[in-house]
């Protein structure tokens, strides 16, 4: 199997280890709130997963096999069924990082004088 055939799962991986970090970083407490995290997912994934699945049936849409993995589930590579869930995890943990930023007076540069001729850098 080539690497190509990972591209997309790469792609989501990359989404998750992008925003994974701001967990810690800022303290969110997303694993107490798991069950409305996971209504989020449902909801937000059923509607378009269905709609994935006629719309590839029916031939409008496809997808590259050189760049997803071999196996189908109702048609779908895998990684289009991870889509719809990892983009709402991502998606929810980017908003209460940024909701958490912009709660707390948000990001402040750092302003520094230099000794030199007292200007502000």
């Amino acid at each position: 199997m080539s690497l190509e055939r990972f591209a997309y799962l790469a792609m989501l991986v990359f989404c998750v280890g992008a925003t994974l970090p701001l967990i810690p970083a800022f303290g969110l407490e997303l694993g107490r709130r798991w069950r409305r995290l996971l209504l989020t997912v449902v909801l937000a994934g059923t509607p378009f997963l269905i709609w994935d699945v006629l719309v590839t049936h029916a031939g409008h849409w496809w997808f590259d096999a050189d760049q997803t993995l071999p196996w189908r589930i109702g048609g779908l590579p895998p990684e289009e069924i991870l889509f719809f869930v990892v983009i709402p995890i991502v998606s929810v943990i980017t908003f209460e990082g940024v909701r958490t930023v912009l709660r707390h007076g948000g990001i402040r540069a750092t302003v520094r004088r230099d000794p030199a001729d007292g200007q502000e850098r």
